[in-house]
């Protein structure tokens, strides 16, 4: 089946399909780590073990979490060597660096502290034990910083130069390349779009338990914590997507162009395509449920503004429009089910049912994984909406793949699938396995101090000096 795609395509197929296993993890762990230093927080302000349990709970999580998230990002990088080579080349001056930035600051704050945080929790004071759990809520967000100014600077390129090698190269300021354009929307776009993506998967476990045991003080702590941020954080996502999209109209129309399905140009203002089949042989969408002049009032605030079409785009130029289209439309359809949860989550509370609507439990189950696959279509639509180039209007795709023949690429593919859901199939049964077992009190075990461990010169414990007979005394 492979045969019939060159080298390039295979290599886009072969980044693709592991940039989004690996997306899964970070935007499950961002959020999460973030929750555990919280509930840390919450523990230590109140003393009460609800949220101490919370935390041994999801604590384990986080780390398989964390684990296959570092795992499947090393892949990325060896990527850029192997299948995009030429792209290497030419941006490494300041791809390089960023990347460097990333595992200098965040990688390196998260493993320094990652330790204290998974193995420390009976071994050192709470006080340090809280600083090591904030480090590394605070190294997840240092991370999605470097590696969202990389890719937004590969949407929105500022503030390089051209080298005689054709390489780009950093100009006068890298602060212009690290705060381009399209690079403050993108992160706070991205950041709360894994905070609710950690809300949502807390939410449905929660309501998995609470429709088991209603009374279970874990599962209901953790679901009005769920809701809460479902209830208040999604509105927030919504206007800050608008925003995002208005940045996106002005640095990259025809990415827009594409979300919106308008082949045409609309002098008079543009509807607002619902649903259809984007068309692009006969550039038409095909069966459009339409609201007249829509698209205008949102994107320019005035439903009789002009919009541009793709008919002012070359062919050559255009983005897959029917992929991004749909993309776009289960991300924003989605985004609004995640809202619509929070309204309903916030009737419950009003009505004093939040824990005892079994059909609000079920709606947050079903919607569990939807963060998942709202940041997965958020993602195919920034980046092949992006396309046919990998550094927008400088660097074609086409011209950024490494010389290599399809079948090598074809074959590192078939590795990477039969690996990827060996290795990260297990790995998520295991969290699931985990998330099903119910909230107990004291989810790990105290640890009892003895005292320091002797390697020479044994002393028997109080205890077992006690039980001995008078006789048996060395």
């Amino acid at each position: 089946m492979l045969d019939a795609f060159d080298a390039v395509t295979l290599a886009r197929i072969q980044f693709a399909f592991t940039v989004s296993f690996h997306f899964i993890f970070p935007s499950f762990s961002i959020g999460l780590a973030s929750y555990l230093m919280v509930l840390e927080a919450l523990f230590l302000k109140t003393g009460r073990s609800v949220y101490e349990n919370l935390y041994r709970y999801w604590l384990k999580i986080f780390a398989i979490a964390f684990a296959m998230g570092v795992v499947s990002g090393i892949v990325m990088s060896y990527q850029f060597g192997t299948n995009w080579s030429v792209f290497s080349d030419r941006a490494g001056p300041i791809i390089g660096p960023l990347m460097a930035y990333e595992v200098l600051t965040a990688f390196f704050l998260e493993a320094g502290f990652l330790g204290v945080m998974l193995f420390g929790i009976n071994k050192v004071g709470r006080g340090l034990h809280f600083a090591a759990t904030c480090a590394v809520a605070v190294g997840t967000f240092i991370s999605a910083f470097w590696i969202l100014s990389v890719n937004s600077w590969m949407q929105t390129p500022v503030g390089y130069e051209i080298a005689a090698n054709g390489q780009f190269v950093p100009g006068p300021s890298w602060l212009a390349i690290i705060f381009n354009p399209s690079f403050p929307y993108r992160l706070l776009h991205t950041v709360i779009a894994a905070y609710l993506t950690t809300s949502l998967v807390v939410g449905a476990v929660g309501a998995w338990h609470l429709l088991r045991d209603r009374n279970n003080r874990g599962a209901r702590t953790m679901f009005s914590m769920a809701m809460w941020m479902a209830a208040l954080v999604a509105p927030v996502q919504i206007l800050v997507g608008d925003a995002h999209g208005l940045n996106t109209l002005e640095h990259q129309p025809a990415k827009v162009m594409a979300m919106e399905g308008h082949y045409q140009s609309h002098p008079d203002g543009a509807p607002l395509i619902l649903f259809g089949i984007p068309n692009s042989a006969e550039k038409r969408v095909d069966y459009a449920v339409e609201v007249p002049k829509l698209s205008s009032l949102i994107l320019k605030h005035d439903p009789n503004a002009p919009l541009a079409g793709l008919d002012t785009i070359p062919d050559d130029e255009e983005p897959p429009v029917g992929i991004v289209f749909w993309s776009f439309r289960i991300m924003v359809g989605l985004g609004f089910a995640i809202f619509g949860l929070g309204l309903f989550s916030l009737v419950a509370r009003a009505c004093r049912k939040m824990y005892d609507w079994p059909l609000l439990h079920r709606l947050a189950i079903v919607l569990g994984p939807s963060g998942f696959v709202t940041v997965i279509a958020g993602w195919v639509t920034t980046e092949v909406g992006r396309q046919p180039y990998t550094i927008y209007r400088l660097l074609r795709t086409s011209e950024s793949a490494s010389p290599l023949a399809a079948p090598a690429v074809a074959g590192s593919l078939i590795a990477f699938i039969i690996v990827y859901f060996a290795v990260f199939g297990v790995g998520v049964w295991y969290i699931l396995k985990l998330m099903g077992k119910t909230p107990q009190r004291g989810e790990s075990p105290q640890a009892v101090d003895h005292g320091p461990i002797r390697s020479a010169g044994i002393t028997p414990a109080p205890a077992v000096e006690a039980d001995r007979g008078e006789g048996e005394r060395p």
